[in-house]
C-alpha cells in the first residue's frame, strides 16, 4: 500500500489556555481530560444541555495548553460554544481555524515517512504527538489504515508538506481519500451527522465518550442511553455493486422497505464498486442486502456494521 497525503488548510481549531483551562473543558466535554499530559489527547464530543451533538473534536495537550481540532467549517461554532460557557474562569479561547492546517499522511508506511523526514520518532499511542518544529506530529490510526497527522500554523505545515512530497509520498488521487474515510466509518459533520444526532447513533461513545467521569454537558441524555436506552437509527457501511456512488439522499431499502438514507458515497478506486456510509434504522442487522434506490435507478447494496476505531 503506498504513502498518500491529504491536505486540511480549511479545519476548524481552537487553542484554549490560562489557569482554568483544564477544568474548564473538563466540566464541559465528554472525553475524561484528567490524566492527560503534554504528549497526549484523546478524541471527544462537545453535546448540547440536551445531549445531542454540537462539535466532534480531538484535543491535544501541548504544554500548558489544550489544541482542539474539529472538522471543516466549525471551529467558529466551537469557539462560541466554549465561549458561551467561559463564565468566571480565567480561560482564553482562541479561533485558529484561519491560521492552522492539518496534514494527514496515511498508508502502512506513514509513521516510518513521516519519522525519517522530520528526525522524529512518531509515537504508537494513538493521539500521542510530538514536536517537529513549529508542528505538531500525531500519530492518527483509522480501522485498517494508519495514519499520522501534522498539525500547526498553515507555513509550517506547507513547508512539512513540500518536504514529504520531496521524499515520496503522495497527494492522494481524486476520489479516493473520501473512499478511504468512508471505509474507515469516520463520519463528518454536516454530511454524515448533525445536531440532531445522539452519540450513540453513530457509535461515537465508542471513544469519545467516558461514562466514569464527573458531569459534562450533555450527559444525562448519553448516560440514560448507555444504561437503560437505546437510540432508533445507527450509521451504517454500505458496499455497492456499482462504481457510480449515489447521492446523498438516496434510499436504503431492505425487504421493500425503506430503512434509511445515504450520507455521502464514493467509487471504490480501481474497482467497480461504490460504497456509502448511511443511517439505516436499527432494526437492520448487519450484514443484510437490500438495494440503494436514487432517481429511478436501483443498486444492490449490503448494510454492514461500522469498524471499531482504533485502539
Amino acid at each position: 500500500m503506498s504513502t498518500y497525503l491529504a491536505d486540511h488548510p480549511d479545519r476548524g481549531a481552537v487553542v484554549v489556555r490560562g489557569p482554568d483551562a483544564s477544568s474548564f473543558l473538563q466540566n464541559l466535554v465528554s472525553q475524561d481530560l484528567d490524566g492527560i499530559v503534554d504528549g497526549q489527547g484523546v478524541p471527544s464530543l462537545l453535546l448540547t444541555p440536551q445531549g445531542k451533538l454540537g462539535v466532534p473534536l480531538r484535543i491535544l495537550r501541548v504544554g500548558d495548553e489544550w489544541w482542539l481540532d474539529c472538522d471543516a467549517g466549525f471551529g467558529g461554532d466551537l469557539a462560541a460554544s466554549l465561549l458561551r460557557y467561559r463564565i468566571r474562569v480565567d480561560v482564553e479561547i482562541d479561533d485558529r481555524s484561519d491560521s492552522t492546517d492539518v496534514l494527514e499522511v496515511r498508508g502502512h508506511e506513514a509513521a516510518a515517512r513521516v519519522g525519517v523526514v522530520a528526525q522524529i520518532e512518531v509515537p504508537d499511542r494513538q493521539l500521542a504527538h510530538v514536536a517537529w518544529g513549529a508542528r505538531r506530529v500525531v500519530r492518527n490510526d483509522w480501522p485498517g489504515r494508519a495514519g499520522v497527522d501534522v498539525v500547526g500554523p498553515i507555513d509550517a505545515v506547507r513547508e512539512a508538506r513540500d518536504e514529504l512530497l520531496h521524499a515520496g509520498v503522495e497527494p492522494f488521487p481524486p476520489g479516493a481519500y473520501e473512499a478511504a474515510r468512508i471505509e474507515a466509518g469516520i463520519a463528518r459533520l454536516g454530511v454524515d451527522i448533525d445536531e440532531r444526532t445522539i452519540p450513540q447513533e453513530a457509535f461515537l461513545e465508542r471513544d469519545a465518550v467516558s461514562f466514569t467521569k464527573g458531569c459534562f454537558l450533555g450527559q444525562e441524555l448519553v448516560c440514560r442511553i448507555d444504561t437503560r436506552g437505546r437510540v432508533n437509527r445507527y450509521l451504517r457501511r454500505l458496499r455497492l455493486d456499482d462504481a457510480n456512488p449515489p447521492a446523498a439522499g438516496a434510499d436504503v431499502v431492505v425487504d421493500d422497505a425503506v430503512v434509511g438514507t445515504v450520507t455521502s458515497a464514493a467509487t471504490v478506486p480501481g474497482t467497480a464498486t461504490a460504497i456509502a456510509l448511511a443511517m439505516v434504522r436499527r432494526e437492520v442487522e448487519p450484514p443484510a442486502a437490500g438495494i440503494v434506490r436514487s432517481a429511478g435507478s436501483e443498486i444492490s447494496a449490503v448494510v454492514e456494521a461500522l469498524p471499531m476505531p482504533a485502539a
